[in-house]
């Protein structure tokens, strides 16, 4: 087996991240990097101290949510979000780090990161989102899809 290089080798581990999802839609990873060291991981599924989806089901299912649409009728919070505040809740600096994610994100995840001060994203699979990809193309962050 070859050695991964680190974009290979840092996506492997966002797909590792992303098995610990409670979701029960789309498993989905995050880890932010700085000068190849991470500094934070996270995953999508419920805050912490509350029941997982996987326990009471998914409100995007019983009221018919589509994919990509109205983030903020979910129990939980996405896999780019948990990352940013774990990094936040151990006082842990993410400016002008990298963010690897196994999705392209959201367009509210995409402001979040923009705020944090990451500086480039390299994702795995996505679905379209314009006005993520116009926000971040304007903040000049660096959008690159990663083939596994």
């Amino acid at each position: 087996m070859a050695r991964p290089d680190w974009h290979q080798y840092f996506l492997s581990i966002t797909s590792m991240v992303a098995m610990r999802s409670t979701c029960l839609r789309r498993h989905v990873g995050a880890i932010i990097v700085k000068d190849k060291r991470i500094l934070a991981t996270g995953y999508n599924g419920a805050p912490a101290g509350l029941r997982h989806c996987e326990e009471v089901g998914c409100v995007r299912d019983n009221i018919s949510v589509p994919s990509g649409m109205r983030h903020e009728l979910c129990r939980g919070l996405h896999a780019e979000q948990n990352a940013i505040i774990q990094a936040a809740y151990h006082g842990i600096s993410i400016a002008g780090a990298t963010l690897y994610c196994t999705n392209k994100p959201c367009v509210i995840c995409s402001k979040m990161l923009i705020n944090a001060g990451i500086r480039t994203i390299y994702y795995q699979d996505g679905y379209s989102d314009d006005l993520a990809d116009q926000i971040l193309e304007e903040a000049g962050i660096q959008l690159v899809r990663l083939q596994p």
